[in-house]
């Protein structure tokens, strides 16, 4: 497997992966598919912010997609950026999107951001413990802010220091 930036030709591996998500899951909160001129402008508009997209292939196919963007526009939360990742529903639990966390994490230290935040629907445990393994803590829990399937859902937020600090004693390299 290899991570690599997405490009146009991505494209629709990438809808039918954010499509079959919003179909199936509880992980985006839409219930309406996307179009392939929704994922053409996002992909656009994030190469034109240098904001990354990044694809986890194996040979042509790909199995998984991340990317992130301002936590918010007000200009203090610069230093902040909020990140989705989805992993095709038959390459799950192969630590695809781990994988493609970790990789968002380095541009986003070389980009000099500081924090990373992802929102994580509450019943989304698999999602909920790969972040923790990544370093991620819970930080927030918004109780029935969507709704999907006709049924409430809760929203936690999670967050790491981009570099994490060092611990005490530890200095840093």
């Amino acid at each position: 497997m290899q991570i690599r930036n997405a490009h146009s030709g991505d494209l629709p591996a990438i809808l039918e992966i954010y499509n079959d998500v919003i179909a199936t899951t509880t992980a985006i909160f839409a219930e309406t598919p996307v179009t392939f001129e929704n994922r053409t402008r996002w992909l656009a508009r994030q190469t034109e912010r240098d904001l990354p997209v990044l694809v986890a292939v194996e040979g042509e196919a790909v199995l998984g997609f991340a990317s992130f963007g301002p936590f918010r526009d007000w200009p203090c939360y610069r230093d902040t950026v909020e990140h989705s990742v989805h992993v095709r529903a038959d390459c799950r639990g192969r630590m695809i999107g781990s994988r493609l966390v970790e990789a968002l994490l380095a541009i986003a230290d070389r980009l000099g951001k500081h924090v990373m935040v992802a929102g994580i629907e509450a019943g989304n445990q698999a999602s909920i413990a790969m972040h923790a393994r990544l370093g991620f803590e819970a930080v927030g829990h918004l109780r029935e802010v969507g709704r999907k399937f006709g049924h409430p859902l809760d929203l936690i937020f999670v967050h790491r220091f981009v570099r994490p600090k060092p611990r005490f004693g530890e200095h840093e390299g």
